[in-house]
């Protein structure tokens, strides 16, 4: 994407790109420029095809549409970003492994010569039992550095196992919410954003749904912030009872809960709601340091639907704005996106 072009290819691209963001009534900033001038030379398949769907289904190139295609597409493949996230430690091993190969070159460049020279001794006549204590003498020495090399390189491989195990774990707490164990908003985020893409290269649906639990200040002011969590933790667990496993669930902050339902549509997604809803409301949670039952609990629940070629700001609005709905009409209950459009509806 960033090797020097011939200046006639690039002028004809950049006026490729520029037509093209005209035509679509895109701003020309760099950014979008940027994103335009690499849909026309085709060197990213996948900015490509989703830049190619979205123009099918006639969807506007907003400003929110545009930054994530250079965020996702784009960005990530500037020169110096892959460098700038290796790690100190893992950079160290690498130049380490690579002095092992380059000293093991240079000594086998000496061990080759060694043996040359005693191939010429050899036709020079030289005494046979000498000719022999040299040659195993040479051998001895190669064994050696090959044992020597091996060990070297086998302990830089359990460095990097060690820096590899150390990043995936990183990784993981990065994406997973502490108290909930569930993926965090930035996981969840994430894995929209891929599902969003096949959802519109595959035309199947994707269902969103974002779920409260009602009056949970109260439980924090009246129980404590423990049995506040306790709740987090229940509704965490009867998500994943109730969910698929090619579902997301994940906390999205506070006390909202969210899940990401691909290959579902809203009738279907209301259904799984519904489900979640009232599995929440039949639990029963005992106040462990008095054995207190408390009252009933019960959430509220946003559905909606994802629209070819929206972004996922535009998608998780319209999800809340149905989960607003829901605490705002009386609580307890599952709202789909559809009774936003109802005219009572203020």
């Amino acid at each position: 994407m960033f090797e020097e072009l011939d200046p006639q290819y690039a002028a004809a691209m950049a006026d490729r790109a520029d037509r093209l963001m005209a035509q679509h009534q895109i701003p020309r900033t760099p950014a979008n420029f940027t994103v335009w001038f690499s849909y026309s030379r085709g060197d990213l398949p996948e900015l490509r095809r989703v830049i190619d769907i979205l123009i099918a289904g006639k969807k506007r190139f907003d400003a929110v549409t545009c930054g994530e295609l250079f965020s996702k597409y784009v960005a990530s493949a500037l020169p110096g970003a892959t460098a700038k996230e290796i790690p100190e430690q893992l950079k160290a091993a690498m130049a380490e492994a690579t002095r092992y190969v380059e000293q093991a070159i240079v000594e086998n460049r000496t061990q080759i010569q060694a043996m040359g020279d005693v191939a010429e001794k050899a036709e020079g006549g030289i005494d046979p039992i000498t000719l022999v204590r040299s040659l195993m003498n040479e051998l001895n020495k190669a064994a050696t550095r090959a044992i020597e090399l091996e060990r070297s390189l086998n302990e830089t491989s359990h460095e990097l196992d060690s820096i590899r195990e150390s990043l995936s774990r990183a990784e993981q707490r990065a994406n997973t919410d502490t108290l909930t164990g569930l993926p965090n908003r930035r996981a969840v985020e994430e894995f929209l954003r891929t599902a969003q893409i096949a959802a519109m290269e595959t035309g199947e649906p994707l269902g969103l749904l974002m779920m409260d639990v009602d009056h949970f200040k109260k439980f924090n002011d009246n129980y404590g912030h423990g049995v506040g969590d306790q709740v987090l933790r229940l509704l965490a667990n009867v998500l994943r009872e109730r969910l698929r496993e090619n579902d997301l669930p994940g906390r999205y902050g506070g006390e909202e809960l969210i899940a990401v339902l691909p290959s579902t549509n809203l009738a279907v997604c209301e259904y799984v709601a519904e489900r979640i809803r009232r599995s929440i409301s039949e639990c029963k949670i005992t106040r462990r340091s008095t054995g207190e039952i408390l009252p009933e609990i019960t959430i509220s629940i946003g559905v909606a639907q994802f629209r070819l070629g929206e972004s996922a700001a535009h998608l998780t609005e319209r999800c809340d704005a149905a989960l607003y709905l829901a605490k705002r009409t009386g609580r307890n209950r599952v709202v789909t996106e559809t009774r936003l459009e109802e005219p009572c509806v203020a």
